[in-house]
């Protein structure tokens, strides 16, 4: 049937998972909301990750263009041959260090743990996707709900994490 029904009478994904009572039904429905709970979780955890600097930054601002005023003294006064202008031609040292970035270990394994965590997600999402569309109006609503009370408990563990 094509339409949406409410009989406890469902096969879901596999025949093994076969509901034939209301019992088997609330327990589906359950099943169903759990990994609907689980996949928003993932969602939420893998955009932490990605969102998680890889490599510390480099100093935004050179060493040639410091922030602290020039100090004149007695030795350092202002002359013809030490003027303002001759000293800023001339090179200066950079001491600030920029970070290359270069993948390390810890990158590649953010990334191999953010590609398991995604594909884990796409099954996951084609897993409820197809319980949807065995047009049972309880496993539609299980699913509905799991995807309520995902979003709902995800997004204050986030704040937590962060």
């Amino acid at each position: 049937m094509m339409y949406f029904g409410g009989s406890s009478n469902v096969t879901l994904l596999f025949d093994f998972w076969s509901v034939h009572e209301p019992g088997g039904m609330v327990l589906s429905v359950f099943v169903v909301l759990l990994l609907t709970v689980i996949y928003e979780l993932l969602k939420v955890w893998k955009n932490t990750l990605a969102q998680r600097p890889t490599h510390p930054s480099a100093p935004s601002i050179p060493a040639a263009f410091s922030t602290s005023p020039p100090c004149f003294s007695p030795e350092n006064s202002p002359t013809l041959t030490n003027s303002p202008s001759e000293t800023s031609l001339t090179p200066t040292e950079n001491t600030a260090t920029t970070a290359v970035i270069t993948p390390t270990l810890n990158s590649w394994l953010l990334h191999s743990l953010l590609t398991g965590l995604h594909i884990v997600q796409v099954v996951l999402g084609y897993i409820l996707m197809l319980c949807v569309m065995s047009y049972n109006i309880w496993i539609f609503l299980g699913v509905i709900v799991g995807s309520l009370l995902g979003y709902f408990f995800a997004f204050p563990l986030l704040a937590h994490v962060n």
